[in-house]
């Protein structure tokens, strides 16, 4: 039966157990919390005009059976903790994996991957310039990669990668329920129509682009303290 705890209980278990273990004294996340304000904010509020924007447009929408229905800037309040939580528990991965796989494995490929999947997403971006959650993340995301393929030149880029395909797990938990029940309905015509099981395709690009704008700026600021 649908409830309308059930974007808000999926908020609350994506937040738990990165909280909890953020008190963990090896990877000591807890610690480092006074990095996370600013991406915190900044990434929130360029996805809050993004996604505010393609629900008026009727790219996506929310499902009332399953929101408390208190919504600001048309998004649902569980909507605004997303952007809050996910990249909480998508940082903790981060450096999880940073703390227990020693040997950055990906260091020598990593920018081919991003180079691969920057290529890829253009190309699907303009030959699908007409379907705008399609076009508008692809470029968006493939924006950002330029500038870090290009630009940035992280030393980190590699440990992204593992932190990324990582995150991919409980993201396929997550958005798998909100995409199954759903939560959140998807016009399909705004959309390349591939799932994964009942997730677009697009939100594995979603979730990339959120993450990596979050670590650009979480590493620049770490990086800026030990200065």
């Amino acid at each position: 039966m649908p409830s309308q705890y059930t974007y808000l209980a999926l908020m609350l278990f994506t937040l738990a157990g990165p909280l909890f273990l953020s008190f963990e004294k090896n990877v000591a996340y807890s610690k480092k919390w006074k990095y996370l304000p600013v991406p915190f904010f900044i990434t929130t509020v360029y996805f809050v005009i993004w996604d505010s924007l393609f629900t008026r447009h009727g790219i996506w929408s929310f499902n009332d059976n399953y929101i408390l229905g208190v919504k600001i800037f048309l998004l649902p309040i569980e909507e605004w903790m997303f952007f809050i939580f996910v990249p909480f528990a998508c940082l903790f991965i981060y450096e999880s994996a940073n703390f227990h796989i020693k040997k950055d494995y990906l260091q020598k490929y990593a920018y081919h991957i991003n180079a691969v999947i920057l290529i890829i997403i253009s190309i699907v971006a303009v030959l699908n310039i007409h379907k705008i959650y399609t076009a508008f993340n692809f470029i968006s995301a493939a924006v950002l990669m330029a500038y870090v393929q290009f630009i940035l030149k992280p030393h980190w880029l590699g440990r992204f990668y593992v932190g990324y395909f990582f995150s991919l797990i409980p993201f396929f938990l997550i958005n798998g329920v909100l995409t199954y029940l759903p939560v959140v309905r998807y016009n399909n015509a705004e959309n390349l129509g591939i799932r994964l099981i009942t997730i677009p395709i697009e939100d594995t690009i979603y979730c990339l682009f959120l993450l990596l704008m979050n670590v650009i700026m979480y590493e620049w600021l770490k990086e800026r303290a030990k200065k």
